[in-house]
């Protein structure tokens, strides 16, 4: 099967044959029909992630159809419509037995976010040496071998290069939202940062009954889309202007919940400082290893809270199948969130997309 591979850091990205095996006991093979190109892909090829074993197979926002099953999978069969969620809990840990499989800490989701099996194996080869599909999945290829866990089934009626982003960005955004913050109707919003996360963090505000909802970014194209997505205020910012200023000239008094969408320590600051005495920010984006924020210790006396979430805390059986709901009854846009659509051997461009931060998402379409 032909995959994108990053095999060094900072390195072009090639388009590789990698031979797939036969699914064992618990695993299924989907062939791929659309992948979304997300950030936490980027930071891979950047080497900005603790995660990646190289060789890897990018990837991890994938849908596609069901192509054969392993011995004992009984959820799913060849030719079902599914989403690639962003992990598999192992369901024996201490978090996945009290029921809190999104803090799954098992070995056999440790493996997963490098591309192992529980057995510390991987399926996937190229050129006799063993190469690691992206969490476990790596959606960039025209195949994912993946366990029966992490293939969420959806409805037939929902298309394919639009579920695909179920598997990442909408997960990620609507589940900070619901999952994290827990946004309570006539309650303000502050998104920092509208790329394909924060969309889906403004979507899922107003699907949650926020009154304000104030969109922050310094590229108009992306406040233009935010306002669509239900965004109420946009802020447009320059570099020189304190995020924070901004919000709380538009919310006096600071909103109630604050989103940072970007992973950067400096805007965790700003959403914690545009937050209300009593709010609560939550950390979205993704920083780097070794970044610090830096707060006033005596705002936290007042009942300020600052939380992180990692992938919106989802559960890919529980929530997936929300979302696709919520898209059917026309509540969740995703055709909005799509940019562009290209081949795979096209993939650098959305990568080049991506750095240069001017698209909401990338698509890449078998």
């Amino acid at each position: 099967m032909r995959a994108a591979v990053v095999h060094e850091f900072h390195a072009p990205i090639a388009i590789e044959d990698v031979t797939l095996e036969d699914p064992r006991a618990g695993e299924v093979v989907v062939r791929i029909a659309a992948s979304g190109v997300c950030r936490s892909d980027l930071h891979v090829v950047n080497g900005r992630t603790p995660v990646a074993n190289l060789p890897m197979i990018l990837g991890h926002e994938g849908a596609g159809i069901v192509e054969a099953v392993g011995p004992g999978v009984r959820s799913l069969a060849p030719g079902d419509p599914v989403v690639i969620g962003l992990y598999a809990a192992c369901g024996e840990c201490p978090e996945c037995r009290s029921g809190r499989i999104e803090r799954c800490a098992g070995t056999a989701r440790n493996n997963n976010m490098i591309g192992l099996m529980p057995d510390g194996s991987t399926r996937h080869s190229l050129r006799g040496r063993p190469v690691h599909p992206m969490v476990g999945a790596g959606t960039l290829a025209e195949y994912s071998l993946v366990r029966e866990s992490q293939a969420v089934k959806i409805p037939a009626d929902v298309p394919l290069d639009l579920a695909c982003l179920a598997g990442c960005g909408v997960t990620t955004g609507v589940g900070a939202v619901f999952n994290a913050a827990r946004v309570t109707p006539g309650s303000s919003v502050a998104v920092l940062g509208c790329g394909g996360v924060g969309l889906n963090v403004i979507q899922a505000s107003r699907v949650a009954g926020a009154a304000r909802i104030v969109a922050v970014d310094t590229q108009a194209a992306k406040l233009d889309l935010a306002h669509d997505l239900g965004a109420t205020d946009l802020v447009h910012v320059e570099p020189d202007v304190k995020a924070s200023v901004r919000i709380l000239e538009a919310v006096p008094g600071g909103v109630d919940f604050a989103f940072e969408v970007v992973g950067s320590p400096a805007l965790v600051r700003e959403a914690f400082l545009a937050t209300r005495a009593g709010g609560m920010t939550v950390m979205v984006g993704s920083p780097r290893p070794g970044d610090e924020i830096s707060l006033d210790a005596r705002h936290l006396l007042i009942d300020r809270r600052v939380i992180g979430t990692v992938g919106g805390g989802n559960v890919p059986q529980r929530d997936i199948p929300r979302i696709m709901e919520l898209v059917r009854a026309g509540r969740l846009d995703l055709a909005k969130l799509v940019s562009q659509r290209l081949p795979l051997d096209r993939v650098s461009e959305a990568f080049q997309a991506l750095e240069e931060g001017r698209l909401a998402r990338s698509v890449i379409v078998f």
